[in-house]
């Protein structure tokens, strides 16, 4: 796993800088890996068995539908607990979230927000939500180690990564597991493209781009690829374009990069009118108030 010293001392080979995104945007395993390894560690973990309905439709705006997707899996789970908590048909069923003080605690204080910090932090304390934090939070990773495979990338992945290779630096900017990252980009034979896979263990997204590119690359020589409000959000911070692949239409999106938007990128005219507008549709595919608040 690079470090952020490996990113800083990352060379710059070509005048163009790329940073892509992985879960939901390379690859097709946003639903399946919070569907069916996510959510039932959450129910499972962290007592949500009598309001199990709710949870699940509360951990999927959060992680999938919403201005909240791609975040952080610890974050989330507090928005999850959140939105349990003012959800009027859970609270009638009189459900409390377990206490998780320290984990609020925990995320507002570490930048390296992934297992062996979490680690590190159970064992300099002996917190018990921290240690049920890391049981949850390894469960997952062993969910996902066993159910996720065989999902190719999406149509023109592949493409695009061979076009852009030949003007442009790219690394793998993300919040999943390293070890998860490294497998996946390997098991497709799409690793070699990129300098480097960074997870959750090096740092922020924005921390990443920045590490990497920021005064290495003119700024409208950096594009960050996303498919999550976050994604943008790191590129903002540094001053660097964003092409958004929009949730649920991922292939058109990926073949609009291939066939348009990379040509335009190189040629110095993707930034503007063109760019606002990607980024406005993309915007209004994700909302920010739950589809049961609003009833």
């Amino acid at each position: 796993m690079p470090s952020q010293h490996d990113l800083e001392g990352l060379q710059r080979q070509h005048d163009f800088f790329i940073g892509l995104d992985s879960d939901g945007c390379c690859f097709d395993s946003m639903e399946l890996k919070h569907k069916e390894c996510f959510i039932p560690q959450i129910i499972g973990h962290w007592d949500c068995q009598a309001v199990s309905k709710y949870a699940r439709m509360a951990s999927e705006f959060v992680n999938l539908y919403s201005q909240w997707r791609g975040v952080n899996r610890f974050p989330a789970l507090v928005m999850t607990f959140d939105l349990l908590h003012e959800w009027d048909a859970v609270q009638d069923r009189g459900w409390r979230a377990p206490e998780h003080q320290a984990l609020r605690d925990w995320v507002k204080a570490e930048t390296k927000l992934g297992n062996p910090a979490l680690k590190a932090a159970v064992e300099r304390t002996g917190d018990p939500v921290l240690t049920r934090l890391l049981a949850w939070s390894e469960a997952v990773n062993k969910a996902v180690g066993w159910m996720v495979h065989d999902l190719p990338p999406f149509p023109h992945v592949g493409d695009v990564l061979e076009q852009a290779s030949a003007k442009a630096d790219m690394i793998v900017v993300s919040g999943t597991p390293g070890e998860a990252l490294e497998r996946e980009w390997a098991e497709h034979g799409i690793d070699g493209h990129v300098s480097y896979i960074c997870g959750q263990e090096v740092g922020s997204k924005t921390q990443m781009l920045a590490w990497s590119a920021k005064g290495k690359y003119d700024d409208d020589k950096v594009l960050m690829v996303g498919d999550a409000p976050g994604d943008l959000k790191a590129a903002r911070a540094n001053g660097f374009l964003f092409f958004p692949i929009n949730p649920g239409d991922e292939a058109a999106s990926w073949r609009r990069f291939h066939t348009e938007a990379l040509d335009r990128f190189f040629a110095g005219n993707y930034a503007g009118d063109y760019e606002a507008a990607l980024v406005d549709e993309f915007n209004r595919l994700l909302p920010s108030t739950p589809p049961w608040a609003e009833a």
